[in-house]
This record gives structure tokens, sequence and C-alpha cells, in this order.
């Protein structure tokens, strides 16, 4: 198999999205769209990956260097896709083998079809291959020119003749071409047409003005060359990819009672038996067990559930581990770097932030637990605080196994409530209470008698 090289076109600015954000770095489901490009291209094992860049081209290059190998070329100003190829010609140099142009704003290209057109393209010895589709409404699309069946020319659709207009095969955008004769050719493009730029597509014309043989692929499912070029466009993939993910999920074991609301990311992982409520959110790298339920309205991002946990309405749990059997919510917060113990509970409007509670304990109401280490078969009151911050640090509260917190507590850190100890309700505590002491730090009530009666004549 001979070297794939791919190319990425990436320059445009996107007007139609009337965005500040390149157009190629929106997001459907999850991903930005290049992503998606690039994910399917990653399938061939390809010899060098490059994209091209041009409009806020600084942006969309941080943007993609969390991904190691990539090359980058710049395309300033931005005259045409011949023109964008052109800049990678450095990066290309000596190249053999394959060139795979791609364009950045396709995401539902799937890696079974880009297989197909570089099988096709070889088994033919072709110079080009172009990815083509059969639609109803051609409106917008390069028309594929054909004689005798055979491709002749792709023509743009502002240079178009109504004859050519009618034509219902379409350019994808997509092509596979053989690499050594490919930048002598780009040269040989000129701009004269209606936009006055450089287009990709004349290389099939001056290839069979040339006898070369070019080739073309047909898609069974136009759907799949669909461009990202508005807003609503970008719905409209981002809701076709959800489908596709949901389906291959519930064909998994995974029950999703609303799969039209369900919103679950590429990189997340939900195993069997699980159930899924309407308007559920599941993003990053998260990681769901077997026998969970998630209930609605719940957003849980960069975590890892393990199995049998029950995730109760509205609560949002951000890169945190919960572990088999745990219960959370309804309306708990669990943020960052915290760890939910084996059978633990977290009830309604409690707040965890970078805290380990352990095996079997309980926060059942209404607590801040910041900073904090809770141990084995603890019981948090309703009402409590981890005072953990003193304004300038933050400091770490300690709860040992089997203590008690009373309700309405304040745990002014750094503090430990040792083994087995209690804390009575009401309580500030700004000292260590030793295992199996009760700590008392309230004032001491005073009852005034007619107080109410003299106010009243007052």
């Amino acid at each position: 198999m001979p070297e794939v090289h791919v190319v990425v076109l990436a320059a445009g600015k996107g007007t139609r999205m009337k965005s500040a954000l390149p157009k190629v770095l929106h997001e459907a489901a999850g991903l930005p769209l290049i992503e998606h490009v690039l994910r399917a291209a990653d399938s061939l094992h390809p010899a060098s990956t490059t994209i091209v860049i041009g409009h806020l081209a600084a942006h969309v290059r941080d943007v993609l260097l969390k991904r190691p190998g990539l090359r980058f070329a710049l395309q300033e100003p931005q005259l045409g896709t011949g023109h964008a190829l052109m800049q990678a010609e450095a990066q290309l140099r000596g190249a053999s083998g394959v060139v795979l142009v791609l364009s950045g704003d396709v995401p539902l290209l799937r890696a079974a079809t880009l297989r197909s057109l570089i099988e096709a393209h070889l088994s033919h010895r072709a110079v080009a291959t172009v990815l083509t589709a059969r639609v109803d409404v051609p409106r917008g699309y390069g028309r594929i020119a054909r004689k005798d069946g055979r491709i002749v020319a792709i023509v743009e659709e502002k240079d178009a003749t109504e004859a050519e207009r009618a034509i219902d095969e379409i350019n994808s955008g997509v092509y596979a071409f053989d690499a050594a004769p490919l930048f002598g050719a780009l040269a040989s493009l000129r701009a004269a047409n209606a936009q006055g730029e450089y287009y990709l597509t004349d290389l099939v014309r001056l290839y069979a003005d040339r006898g070369l043989t070019v080739e073309t692929v047909t898609l069974d499912d136009p759907r799949e060359i669909t461009g990202v070029n508005s807003r609503k466009e970008l719905a409209d993939v981002t809701a076709i990819l959800n489908h596709t993910r949901n389906e291959a999920l519930m064909a998994a074991g995974v029950t999703l009672v609303d799969p039209t609301s369900a919103w679950i990311g590429p990189d997340v992982t939900v195993g069997p038996d699980t159930i899924i409520h309407p308007n559920v959110h599941l993003e990053g790298r998260t990681r769901v067990g077997s026998g969970c339920v998630i209930h609605a309205s719940v957003r849980i991002v960069d975590s890892t559930l393990d199995d049998g946990v029950v995730v109760n309405n509205f609560c949002v749990i951000t890169e945190s581990h919960i572990a088999s059997g745990a219960r959370v919510g309804p309306f708990a917060h669990i943020r960052p770097q915290s760890e939910v113990g084996e059978g633990a509970h977290i009830g309604n409007f409690t707040e965890l932030k970078k805290t380990t509670i352990g095996r079997g304990s309980k926060a059942n109401h209404l607590s801040y637990l910041g900073d904090a280490t809770i141990g084995d078969g603890v019981n948090i009151g309703a009402g409590t605080i981890t005072c953990n911050y003193d304004g300038e640090k933050k400091h770490q509260t300690v709860i040992e196994d089997g203590a008690f917190i009373g309700s309405d507590t304040q745990l002014v850190a750094p503090v430990r409530v040792g083994t087995g100890a209690y804390v009575a309700a009401g309580s500030s505590i700004v000292e260590d209470v030793p295992a199996g002491a009760l700590g008392i730090a309230r004032g001491k009530q005073v009852n005034k008698a007619d107080w109410v009666a003299k106010k009243k004549k007052r």
C-alpha cells in the first residue's frame, strides 16, 4: 500500500456562520468540525497530515497543537481551493503515494468511505479520483460533467450553463491524487472564472484533456458529504451525529428513554443495562459503568461512574469519580477532583469540591464540603460547611471513620474530627475533636421570661 498524505483545507472564514470563531472550530456533537474529519483520516494511518490554515490561523493552530505530528501551511490571501493546496507543497516535497484532500467542515465523512476512495484510486491506477454523490437539489455544489460515462470536468455552479446546473451529480470536495504530478499540474491552474480564484476542480479537466485516468466513487448516502456553512447546517449535522451515536449505544445494551434528547459525546463509554433518562449530557472522556441510572437533566463531564451508580435529577458532575452503588442528588454539584465512595450518598443541594467521601458515608442535605477528606460511615448533617478558605489559602478538613457531624456545623479548616467523634448541631469547630469525643462550640442559650409582652407594650 503506497503512503497516504492527508491535506485538510481549513483556511476559510465561514462568513455565513456570522462568528468570531473560525468555522472549522465550531463544535458538532462535542468535537470541533475539523476534529471529526481528522478522526476519519486517522483510520488510514497517514504518513503525514497537513492543515492549510488562513483565517485566524494562529487560533486554529493553537487548538490543533494538542494533536501530535500535524503540519501546517498558511494560505494568505485565500484565493481558492487550488491555491490552498499549492500552499502545502513545501510540506509534501518529495512525497510519494496518494495525497488525500479533505475539507475541514465535513464532519459526517466516514473512515470506511475514505478507505473505499483510496482503494478505488489505486485499483484504477488513476491520477485523480473524486468522491461524488447524487442529490435531489444540487444547488450550491460543483456539478460532475461526464462524456461517454467518464468524468471530464467539475463545473462550479457560478460558471455553469443551465444544462450543467441540471446535473444532479455533485462534487464532494474530497479527492485522492497521485502525488508525483500533483504540484506541477497545480502550477498550470488559472483564475479565469467568475470568482477569480484557482479552482482545485480544474485539475479534473486538465488531467482529462491530457488523456490521464480520472475516476469517481459515488456515495450511497449523500448526507455524508454535508458541509457546514451556517448555524442551521451545524445543528443539522449535530443531530445526525447524535442520532448515529445513540443508535450505537442502544444496540450495545444501553437504554435511552428519549434518544432525541440524550447528548452523549464520541469519547464517552456507557456500560450495558444503564438507563439514561431525557436531557442527559455526557461529555468529554466520561466513563459510565453497567447498571447505572442517570435521571433527567444531568450533566457529567470527564468523570467516571462505576457500576450501579444512581444519579438523580439536575446534578452536575465534573472531573470526579463516583464508586459503585453510590447515589448522588437531586440537585448535587460534584466539582473537580472529588471522590464519592462505594455506597455513599450525596443528597440534594450538596456540593463537593476536591473532596473524598468514604464508603457508606452520607451528606444528604444542603452542605458544602470543600478540600475535605471524609472517612467511611460518616454522617454529615444538613447545613454543614467546611470553611476551607481563609482569604489567602485553602486548608484541609479531615473527618475520620464513623464520625457524626450535627446539622448546621461549620468546620473551620485546618481541623480534624477523630474516629467515632460527634459534633453537636450548630457548632463552629475551630479546634480538633479527639476520637470518641463530643465537640460543642456554640453560645449558651438564655431564655428571658415575658420578653415578648414587654416588647409589645413598648
